[in-house]
């Protein structure tokens, strides 16, 4: 008789584990974005303050005084290219990237929401975008736009971006409004407006 009485335990709190598991996972999702503006926030602060990273005013902004921390960019130099120009506000790009949020309970590394190419990158296998920095056909962002006006041929950067210089408190596709962007780019090429397009060359070195 007694084990009967396990039996019918276990009857009845088997179905209870599966809800007391689904409700779990339910509320993991529901966390994802929990406090999502403060988080964000939080990190562009831990950006400002991480000395490795070199600082960039959004160049929308006079850059002679001092701003708050969201008004910058911050950059981590991945490989460094050449020469000693940059494209212009009215430049055109060739670029390839990939675009992430800040990590969360289910994406440690941050959530990918654009790219051009998958898995590690490569100069001779990324596939690339064109772009016009500014105009009213681009899509860049304000904080994507200042890294490609102080980036040279060649270079790969790892750029963060506080949401106030990304979509601010707008959501975009799969980005959640107040989200921090974190951009890896690399510059193959870009020209003036008016001028031929260049030749497309896989890698620059």
């Amino acid at each position: 008789m007694k084990n009967w009485k396990y039996i019918l335990l276990s009857v009845i709190l088997f179905p209870l584990v599966g809800m007391v598991s689904s409700c779990s996972e339910e509320d993991s999702s529901e966390d994802e974005f929990a406090n999502w503006e403060e988080r964000n926030s939080a990190t562009t602060d831990q950006w400002a303050a991480n000395s490795s990273l070199r600082k960039i005013r959004v160049f929308t902004q006079d850059d002679t005084t001092a701003g708050r921390n969201c008004d910058y960019i911050y950059v981590e130099v991945l490989e460094a290219g050449e020469g000693t120009e940059s494209p212009l506000y009215t430049d055109t790009v060739r670029m390839a990237y990939r675009g992430r949020l800040i990590p969360t309970t289910n994406y440690a590394n941050g959530f990918v929401f654009d790219e051009t190419y998958v898995g590690d990158f490569s100069w001779h296998t990324a596939g690339v975008a064109t772009m016009a920095i500014s105009g009213t056909k681009s899509s860049l962002v304000s904080g994507f736009a200042t890294a490609m006006m102080n980036m040279h041929r060649g270079d790969r950067w790892r750029v963060y971006i506080p949401y106030q210089l990304g979509y601010n408190t707008s959501s975009s596709g799969s980005v959640t409004a107040y989200s921090n962007l974190i951009f890896d780019i690399a510059l193959l090429d870009y020209w003036s407006a008016g001028d031929p397009h260049p030749a497309f060359r896989a890698r620059l070195r």
